[in-house]
C-alpha cells in the first residue's frame, strides 16, 4: 500500500473514532434525558424509592458523560439530593447540595445569579436539620446576590427576603422575621397585581408569625385580604384562612385563646 493511501486510511480512520466518539456521546446523553425524565416522573408519583434508584443511575451516567464539573451533572446531584432530602435522608442529601454548590461557583462564578438555586437548595436542608448557624449566611448570601445582580425591588429578592424571615421564625427571632416579610410584600406588591398568589403567599408566611405569637389583632386584617384572593385564585398550600379568622372571633368572643 502506497504511502498516500496509508495517510489517506488514516485519516479515514480518526474521523471513523471521532464520529463512533461522538455517537455514543448523543446516545448517553438521550438516555441521560430519558432518565431524568424518569426519575422527575417517579418523583411526582411519590415514588421515592424508585426515584432514588433511578436519580443515582443518572448521575452516574451524567458524570461519565459530561464529565463531573457540568451543569447536567449538578441536575442530577440536585435531583438526588431533593429525593433523600423528601425521605428524611438529610445526612445523605448534604454532602449532594455541597457538591452542586461547588460546581456551579465553578461554573458561574461565586456572585452569579445561577448559583442561588444551589444556595437556596444547601441553606434549606440545614434549616430542615437545626443547623440555622450553617443556613442563615447562606440565606444571605443568596439574598446579597439577588440585590446586587438584580435590584432591590427585583420579585427574586422578595422570595429571598421570605427565605431568610423564615429562618428566623424557625428560631424564634420574630421581630427580624417580621421586618423580612414587611419588605417581601412590599416587593411583591410593586411588582404584580395587589391579590397576586405571590403575595398571598407573604402575607400567609406573615399571618403564620402573628398567630403564633398571639397577636390576632395583627393576623386578622392578613388573613382577611388572604381569604379574598383565596375566593378569586385558588392557592394550594395556604393557611385556610376563613377558618382561622372564626377560630380567632369564636375564641375572642369566649374570652379564651384561639
Amino acid at each position: 500500500m502506497g504511502e498516500k493511501k496509508m495517510r489517506g486510511f488514516a485519516k479515514i480512520t480518526v474521523i471513523f473514532i471521532i464520529l463512533l466518539l461522538v455517537s455514543c456521546s448523543d446516545t448517553n446523553k438521550s438516555e441521560w434525558e430519558k432518565l431524568n425524565a424518569e426519575v422527575i416522573r417517579l418523583y411526582i408519583q411519590g415514588n421515592y424509592a424508585q426515584a432514588e434508584k433511578t436519580a443515582r443511575q443518572a448521575l452516574t451516567l451524567a458524570e461519565k458523560t459530561f464529565g463531573g464539573e457540568h451543569r447536567n451533572t449538578v441536575k442530577s446531584l440536585n435531583n438526588l439530593g431533593l429525593i433523600y432530602k423528601t425521605q428524611g435522608k438529610l445526612e445523605q442529601a448534604e454532602p449532594l447540595y455541597k457538591q452542586a454548590l461547588a460546581i456551579s461557583e465553578k461554573l458561574n462564578g461565586p456572585d452569579s445569579p445561577a448559583i442561588v438555586t444551589p444556595l437556596n437548595n444547601l441553606a434549606e436542608l440545614l434549616k430542615a436539620q437545626a443547623k440555622y448557624d450553617l443556613a442563615e449566611p447562606i440565606y444571605k448570601r443568596a439574598l446579597k446576590i439577588r440585590e446586587k445582580r438584580l435590584g432591590a425591588d427585583n420579585p427574586k429578592v422578595a422570595i429571598s427576603l421570605n427565605n431568610l424571615a423564615g429562618l428566623y421564625a424557625a428560631e424564634g427571632k420574630y421581630r427580624q422575621a417580621e421586618e423580612l416579610y414587611k419588605r417581601a410584600i412590599d416587593i411583591s406588591e410593586k411588582n404584580f397585581e395587589p391579590n397576586s398568589p405571590t403575595t398571598a403567599r407573604f402575607l400567609n408566611n406573615l399571618a403564620a408569625l402573628y398567630y403564633s405569637q398571639k397577636q390576632y389583632d395583627k393576623a386578622k386584617p392578613l388573613l382577611a385580604r388572604m381569604l379574598e384572593i383565596q375566593k378569586r385564585t385558588p392557592i394550594q398550600n395556604l393557611t385556610d384562612a376563613e377558618s382561622v379568622l372564626n377560630a380567632i372571633e369564636s375564641g375572642l368572643r369566649q374570652g379564651a385563646q384561639p
